[in-house]
């Protein structure tokens, strides 16, 4: 005899409607077809841009082919918060995906390195602006009961891009050219956006702009720029940098972030140090493969592939634990990250193939830990601050990305790969250590 089916009179509560199904099938096609794209694009650069960088004559700026996409991508995310708020999701998403877009043809086309390097900062903005409003969107449109499995959903939508997309392209870049890494994503942005529009329909002005977060996050944007083109060129256009970067994280950042507050601000900051270490790693390990082993970007790619497993692995482990201090979690997390960078210098002088292992482990603590820090941060939140301090983890994230590649370019140009990886190996150690003041300080 089969159970007879839930219904709003047998449940007592409305069911939950499909995300797949009716009304909302063409929004959520829409915001997840919009978010693999842009992480595809994320992922597959990783193996094109040692190519391109080699291509266009400008291996001494490949880290700026990272960091500007980081840079101005913070500032895309600052700007379309408050566009979002007071104006309503449409014109952020679709200005950013028009810029993206730009960005996109501006690198595929890129005659020089210096071009290649200002359509990744346009592409940074791009994506800044039009990743925010789609939160808006899921607000707007679907129903609380909803909206987990919408995020879930987006969550999701990262998989298979983290998977393939380094491996792609790499096929991309070896058989077709590096060069359509980004101009093979164009036309497909359109039809993208133009499921969202039912969508956008009944979003309306409702505001003024804020000015005081953005002014914070142009001037963190612009001071990360100038200190890494200083410490970069030896220039003292560092010092104007610093101004600028303590300005804006004095504005943005919770007090006591920089210097490591037990509770909320160890947890804000370590996730720009564990975003540094990953990122400051992995942009040089499809460089270091392709120049000193030989290897193919396609097989390069494996590798970061191999960094993806182990991330969801571990997100995986750390999602399955239902009580206990969460800090072990961050401990260990930055430790194994630790050990993966120190596996990934090795393996410059030992094996290529020795990398995968490696970054097995390093994907694995990052999955641990990652996660484990959101968790902590709206834990140790107030429900008036969860939102302010989401946007910090944010912000957290991209500076610690961009100031870390920034910096191990930096070292890469004066003294080889290896002095790239002891600045990420050092940030890591520093993640590891500073992990157990995740905790509250107890009353």
């Amino acid at each position: 005899m089969s159970a007879p089916a839930e219904t709003a009179e047998t449940t007592g509560r409305e069911p939950r409607p499909r995300l797949l199904t009716g009304p909302y099938r063409t929004t959520t096609i829409g915001i997840l077809v919009v978010v693999t794209l842009l992480a595809f694009e994320q992922m597959a650069v990783g193996t094109a841009m040692p190519v391109a960088a080699r291509d266009l004559g400008g291996l001494s700026m490949y880290a700026w082919g990272f960091s500007a996409v980081f840079i101005t991508g913070l500032v895309g995310n600052v700007l379309a918060g408050g566009w979002a708020d007071a104006r309503g999701p449409a014109m952020p998403l679709f200005t950013g995906l028009a810029v993206f877009v730009t960005g996109l043809v501006i690198v595929g086309t890129a005659p020089a390195m210096t071009w290649f390097v200002a359509g990744r900062a346009v592409q940074g903005l791009g994506s800044g602006l039009a990743v925010v409003p789609l939160y808006v969107i899921v607000a707007g449109v679907y129903p609380e009961t909803s909206r987990p499995r919408v995020f879930a959903a987006m969550s999701a939508a990262w998989v298979v891009p983290s998977l393939v997309g380094p491996s792609v392209g790499g096929l991309v870049a070896e058989h077709l050219g590096w060069r359509w890494v980004f101009l093979g994503l164009v036309p497909l942005i359109v039809p993208a956006a133009a499921m969202l529009i039912p969508a956008l329909r009944g979003s309306r002005t409702r505001g003024a702009l804020p000015r005081g977060r953005t002014l914070a996050a142009v001037a963190l944007a612009v001071g990360a720029a100038l200190l890494l083109w200083g410490i970069d060129h030896r220039s003292p256009l560092a010092l104007p940098g610093l101004a600028g970067l303590a300005y804006g994280l004095r504005v943005l950042l919770p007090r006591g972030t920089l210097r490591l507050g037990r509770g909320l601000p160890t947890a804000i900051a370590m996730r720009g140090l564990l975003m540094g270490t990953m990122s400051g790693t992995e942009v040089f390990i499809p460089l270091a493969l392709i120049t000193r082993h030989g290897f193919t970007p396609t097989a390069a790619g494996v590798v970061l592939t191999a960094g993806a497993l182990g991330w969801s692995g571990g997100s995986w482990l750390q999602g399955r634990s239902t009580g206990g201090s969460r800090a072990r979690f961050a401990v260990l997390g930055a430790t194994l990250l630790a050990i993966g960078v120190a596996g990934i210098a090795v393996a410059l002088y030992v094996s290529g193939w020795a990398a995968i292992p490696a970054w097995i482990v390093g994907g694995l603590g990052m999955g641990m830990a990652f996660p484990t820090l959101s968790v902590q941060v709206l834990a140790l939140s107030a429900p008036s601050e969860q939102g302010a301090n989401s946007s910090a983890l944010q912000i957290s994230d991209t500076l610690g990305a961009s100031l870390a590649v920034g910096v191990a370019g930096a070292l890469v140009n004066a003294a080889g790969l290896g002095a790239g990886l002891v600045c990420t190996f050092v940030i890591a150690v520093i993640a590891a250590t500073a992990a157990h003041r995740v905790e509250a300080p107890r009353a």
